[in-house]
């Protein structure tokens, strides 16, 4: 089956006062959502087809952006149905760090947004408790 994994962190949101609405506010033409992959990956594990060591594989670090960073969405995890999903906001772009920018405060992704450079958001849904961990949403920003 699948090893049972032990917490390494407390599971409490203490630094982030974020909600989803300040971690995917934009809707453009170039922005692409993952609902149907998403949804295909949670069908074929569900039948059978994908091992959960596949599907639960989020590195500690995003776990930790998750419960410290990220956005809590009030849905349960479609894995182990237990944890809760957060929404965990990443952009990339010049003079931004070679691994990404993790959008931890409120109107800091507004502040990317009016930027002259263009960036690229990416938002991956999480789960802390089994690692579950799945693109949602693709965005540009900036280039204003």
């Amino acid at each position: 089956m699948y090893s049972v994994r032990t917490k390494k962190f407390p599971l409490s949101n203490k630094g982030s006062n974020l909600v989803k609405e300040d971690l995917i506010f934009l809707e453009r033409a170039a922005d692409v959502e993952y609902r149907l992959a998403r949804q295909t990956v949670i069908d074929y594990w569900k039948n059978g087809e994908i091992e959960q060591e596949i599907l639960c594989d989020a590195q500690s670090m995003l776990k930790r952006n998750a419960i410290h960073c990220g956005a809590a969405i009030e849905e349960r995890c479609p894995i182990c149905e237990l944890g809760e999903i957060y929404y965990v906001t990443y952009v990339f772009g010049p003079r931004l760090p070679a691994h990404g920018r993790c959008i931890s405060t409120k109107g800091e992704l507004q502040r990317l947004d009016n930027r002259k450079t263009h960036l690229s958001a990416y938002v991956i849904e999480v789960c802390p408790d089994c690692g579950w961990n799945h693109l949602v949403r693709t965005a540009s920003l900036g280039g204003k």
